[in-house]
C-alpha cells in the first residue's frame, strides 16, 4: 500500500492516522509517499484548496527528508509534524509550519538543517515526481490524499475523523473490497463540517 500526502492537507493526516489505527490489526506493507497540494490545484479555481496550498515549505522539507533518509523516516517526521499541526483544526500560519518541521526533525533523529529545505526549490523536482507519480494513476479529477492498494489507485478515502477499533479495520477492508472490483470509481457526498484531526492513539482489543 502506498499512501501518498501532503503533510498540511488535514484529510492526509486523517488518513494516516486511520492507517495507524489499521496497523494494530492487520499487517500492512504501508509506504509514505509526499505529494502537493500547490501542484494538485495548479490551474484550478479552488479556494480552499488554494488556501490549504499557499505553504509549500513541509512538502519541501518532507522531499528532503525521504530523498536523504527514505520513506520510513517521512512517516516518522509526519507523525511527530501531525500531532504539532493538527492539535486542532485551524489554518496554520508559515511560521507554524516551519517551527512544526523543525521540531518534528529533531523528534524523528534527523539532521535539523533539512528545515532549511522549505525555502528553497532545491527538491522541487524530486517533489513533482513524486507527485506525479501518485496522482497520474487517478486521473484529473483527483485530490488529496491518494492511496494505492492491490494494484488500484484512489483519491482518498476522505475522512472527517479517525474511525477507531473495528470501524477502522471495516473500512479498510471496505477499501480493499472497492480495489478488487476493476470497475469501480467513485462514492461521494458533500462534507457539511470541518474534519476532526484530533489523534492519540490507545490500546483496544483486536477486531474478531
Amino acid at each position: 500500500m502506498d499512501l501518498y500526502i501532503d503533510p498540511i492537507c488535514p484529510y492526509t493526516w486523517v488518513v494516516a492516522c486511520w492507517l495507524r489505527e489499521v496497523a494494530q490489526y492487520r499487517d500492512l506493507d504501508l509506504r509514505y509517499h509526499v505529494m502537493s497540494l500547490l501542484l494538485l490545484n495548479e490551474g484550478r479555481d479552488d479556494s480552499y484548496s488554494r488556501q490549504l496550498g499557499a505553504s509549500t515549505g513541509p512538502s519541501r522539507v518532507a522531499t528532503a527528508v525521504v530523498t536523504h533518509h527514505g520513506s520510513e523516516a517521512f512517516r516518522t517526521w509526519h507523525g511527530a509534524f501531525g500531532d504539532l499541526i493538527f492539535d486542532h483544526w485551524r489554518y496554520p500560519t508559515p511560521t507554524e509550519y516551519r517551527d512544526a518541521s523543525a521540531a518534528a526533525l529533531s523528534e524523528a533523529g534527523l539532521p535539523a538543517a533539512l528545515v532549511d529545505a522549505a525555502d528553497t526549490t532545491e527538491y522541487d523536482d524530486a517533489l513533482r515526481r513524486s507527485h506525479n507519480e501518485g496522482t497520474r494513476p487517478v486521473g484529473i479529477d483527483g485530490g488529496t490524499p491518494v492511496v494505492h492498494i492491490d494494484g488500484a489507485a484512489f483519491f482518498g478515502p476522505v475522512l472527517n475523523a479517525v474511525p477507531r477499533g473495528d470501524d477502522a479495520v471495516r473500512l479498510f477492508d471496505g477499501v480493499r473490497l472497492l480495489a478488487g472490483c476493476p470497475d469501480f470509481y467513485e462514492l461521494k457526498r458533500t462534507r457539511t463540517t470541518p474534519p476532526d484531526v484530533s489523534y492519540r492513539p490507545m490500546e483496544g482489543k483486536a477486531p474478531r
